[in-house]
């Protein structure tokens, strides 16, 4: 994705109006918008090139979009948020487990989609497009942070594990920037939520532990006894860089 160019976004809806909606404030804020209206037309669409980001509805005739973004996560780190009309957790929950970055519930407000899509972007490009908003931060003037085998290149927005690359998602990649911007400290979940989204969640949202599940899935020897992020049980995560299991 060029510097200079404006982010392409897919929008994936069945809902007529809601997709010309999207597509035409998108478009005047500045991104390069194509919108279809179901699972077959994204594949012909994602045949012409992968966008910066997806917007993937839930409810989707034919393949529903749990089913597309688990497919899309098997060969690609795009940034996907998903709507749903439901705005139940459980789908909330299951569409975090499958792949999506975020998560907006039916009816939503077009700036809170904004919003959303601009922190998307940020986590896949280092803050670098002019879509995105800007998160440099003081904290960070390493552009290589290094624990066990693994080296997290800031710069080029990427893991790597003795060499060779360990793909993550935009999400995954600005969850363990923060973790390994402070290293033994306890982070509480709404420390992280703070931090990766500047914005309140309901407290009852389990989107920080599953997207901490699934960062333990790529850095962890054994997910089920971690050794770099550990659960504080009733206060939140702490991030060990020796990789020391307790």
């Amino acid at each position: 994705m060029s510097s200079s160019a404006p982010a392409r976004i897919l929008v994936v809806d069945d809902d007529p109006a809601l997709r010309d909606l999207l597509a035409e404030y998108l478009d005047a804020n500045g991104f390069a918008v194509e919108a279809v209206g179901d699972g077959a037309a994204m594949r012909r669409a994602l045949g012409h090139g992968m966008p910066d980001a997806i917007v993937l509805d839930l409810m989707l005739p034919g393949e529903d979009g749990l089913s597309l973004a688990r497919d899309l996560r098997t060969h690609s780190a795009v940034p996907i948020l998903m709507l749903s009309a439901r705005g139940e957790e459980i789908d909330r929950v299951v569409g975090l487990e499958v792949g999506a970055d975020d998560y907006l519930a039916k009816p939503f407000g077009p700036r809170e989609l904004l919003a959303r899509l601009r922190a998307l972007l940020r986590r896949a490009s280092g803050g670098t497009h002019p879509n995105a908003v800007s998160a440099k931060s003081a904290e960070e003037p390493a552009t290589e942070r290094r624990f066990g085998p693994f080296v997290l290149d800031l710069e080029a927005h990427r893991l790597l594990r003795a060499g060779v690359e360990v793909r993550l998602t935009g999400a995954e990649f600005d969850l363990l920037r923060i973790f390994t911007e402070r290293p033994n400290r306890v982070l509480s979940r709404d420390d992280l939520v703070d931090r990766l989204k500047g914005f309140a969640r309901d407290p009852f949202d389990r989107s920080i532990d599953i997207r901490v599940t699934r960062l333990r899935r790529k850095i962890e020897t054994d997910p089920a006894a971690p050794a770099y992020v550990r659960t504080i049980r009733g206060e939140g995560y702490l991030f060990n860089p020796r990789g020391e299991a307790t």
